[in-house]
C-alpha cells in the first residue's frame, strides 16, 4: 500500500537557489555560473514576496547567505531542502531526465556558432524554403524575430536558429507559414538529428503573429524531444498500471514515454495551474503521479534577463499555491522544485548551473523541517519507492523522512 496515494510534482522551470559546487565548470556569455543565484539574487535585487511557499519552508533552506525576503519559519508546515545535479548539462530535458532517475554523462550537442551548413541544405530541400543564415546562432527568441520577421514576411525563408541549449529552433509567422507546414519541417528537422554530430534534445517550434515591431510568440509552440535512452521512473509507474498525468511540456520533454494522461500544453502558468487542479479534481485520477512544468519563468523572464517579471511571476505562483493544496486529498503528496537556473541578473542569456529547491507537503503530515541536501534523482527514487516500483538508474528514497 502507497504511503501517499496520490504524488504531484511541480517543476518552476529554472528556479534556481544558488551556485552548484560545479558551478564554474559551466559558462554563461563566458563568465564561470559560480556566482549565480535565482532566487538569491532576485529576492536581493527586487524583493520577493512568497509567504506560501516560504509556509512550506522556502526561507529555511540551507545557504550561504539567507533569501533577504523569504523569511525562515519557525514551524514550517512542510518540508525542505536542496538538490545538486549530477548529470553532464543544466538544460531542461537533462534537468527533467536526471529528476526521474536518468543520469546523463555524455551531453547532448550545443552549436555556438549555428549550424552546419549540411543541416541548413537539407532542411531548404526537404521544405522547399530557404533558411535565413543571419539568424543561425544563438539567439534571443524575441530579438530574433524582430530582426528577421520583416524578412521572412516578405520572403517566405525559416528563420533558424539555437541557444546554449542542445536544441534548433524554427520560428514561423503563422500567416506566412501555416502551423501544419511548420510543424511537418520541424519533424523533419527532428528526424536528422537524432546523432552526432548533430544529436539534439529538442526541435522546437516557435510560431508567431502580429506586425513589424509588434510580433508575438503565440502558445502554439511544439518541442520535438528524443525519448529517455533508458527507463525512468515514468516508465516504471506505466508498466505498473499506475496512472501519470503529464501537464505543461513535461510530455514533449519525455516524448511521451511512460506517460498515459496528457493534459496539454499551457498557455501560461496559470493556465497550466487550472490544467494541474482539473487532473488533480478528476474522478478518473484516484492512485497515481502528476508531473507539472511551468515554464513561464524560464522562457519569459529568466532568458530575457528580467528580474521584476520573473519576481512578479513568481508571486503569481505563490498566490495560486493555496488553489492547488485545496485540491489535495488527505493522503496526497505536493512536491515543488525546478529543473535548473536561470538567474535574471546574471551574464549572457542562458541557464546557470544551479542547485534547485524541493518543497513537499501533505495534509498528513505531523512532522515538519528539512531533509538532508540530496540529488535531482532523489525525487525519483522517492517516487518509485512510495508506488512499490523500481527506481531508475540512480537515487535515494528520502520517503522515510516525510512524516
Amino acid at each position: 500500500m502507497s504511503k501517499f496515494n496520490r504524488m504531484h510534482l511541480v517543476v518552476l522551470d529554472s528556479v534556481g537557489i544558488g551556485a552548484a559546487p560545479d558551478a564554474n565548470d559551466f559558462v554563461n556569455a563566458g563568465v564561470p555560473d559560480g556566482a549565480s543565484d535565482t532566487l538569491g539574487h532576485i529576492s536581493k535585487s527586487v524583493g520577493l514576496n512568497v509567504p506560501n511557499m516560504a509556509k512550506l519552508g522556502l526561507g529555511n533552506i540551507p545557504r550561504e547567505t539567507p533569501l533577504k525576503t523569504v523569511p525562515a519559519e519557525s514551524n514550517p508546515t512542510g518540508y525542505a531542502t536542496k538538490l545538486q545535479e549530477v548529470s553532464l548539462g543544466k538544460d531542461t530535458m537533462t534537468g527533467h531526465w536526471e529528476i526521474m532517475g536518468l543520469n546523463i554523462t555524455e551531453p547532448f550537442d550545443t552549436f555556438w556558432n549555428g549550424f552546419p551548413e549540411e543541416i541548413l541544405t537539407k532542411i531548404e530541400e526537404f521544405s522547399g524554403r530557404k533558411v535565413i543564415r543571419e539568424a543561425n546562432k544563438p539567439y534571443s527568441g524575441t530579438a530574433v524575430i524582430e530582426d528577421f520577421g520583416p524578412r521572412q514576411m516578405e520572403t517566405g525563408e525559416l528563420i533558424i536558429y539555437t541557444s546554449a541549449d542542445p536544441v534548433l529552433q524554427i520560428a514561423a509567422h503563422e500567416d506566412v507559414i501555416p502551423l501544419a507546414e511548420l510543424y511537418h519541417i520541424c519533424e523533419y528537422a527532428r528526424s536528422i538529428t537524432l546523432e552526432r554530430p548533430a544529436l539534439l534534445g529538442r526541435i522546437i517550434a516557435r510560431p508567431y503573429v502580429g506586425e513589424p515591431g509588434n510580433f508575438t510568440r503565440t502558445s502554439n509552440r511544439r518541442d520535438l524531444a528524443v525519448s529517455p535512452f533508458a527507463p525512468t521512473v515514468l516508465d516504471k509507474l506505466n508498466e505498473a498500471g499506475i496512472d501519470t498525468y503529464a501537464v505543461g511540456k513535461i510530455n514533449d520533454i519525455f516524448n511521451g514515454a511512460g506517460i498515459n494522461h496528457d493534459m496539454g500544453h499551457n498557455k501560461s502558468n496559470s493556465h497550466g495551474i487550472d490544467n494541474l487542479i482539473k487532473a488533480m479534481t478528476s474522478e478518473d485520477f484516484k492512485h497515481g503521479f502528476s508531473f507539472t512544468n511551468l515554464v513561464d519563468f524560464d522562457a519569459l523572464y529568466g532568458h530575457r534577463r528580467d528580474p521584476h517579471g520573473y519576481r512578479d511571476c513568481l508571486h503569481e505562483f505563490d498566490q495560486r499555491l493555496p488553489e492547488i493544496i485545496a485540491a489535495m486529498r488527505e493522503d496526497d503528496l505536493l512536491m515543488i522544485t525546478a529543473d535548473h537556473g536561470n538567474d535574471p541578473t546574471y551574464a549572457g542569456t542562458d541557464h546557470t548551473r544551479e542547485y534547485i529547491p524541493f518543497l513537499a507537503y501533505s495534509p498528513s503530515f505531523k512532522g515538519n523541517g528539512l531533509i538532508p541536501v540530496g540529488h535531482f534523482s532523489d525525487i525519483s527514487a522517492t517516487v518509485a519507492e512510495n508506488f512499490g516500483v523500481d527506481k531508475a538508474m540512480i537515487g535515494e528514497s528520502f520517503l522515510d523522512k516525510l512524516i
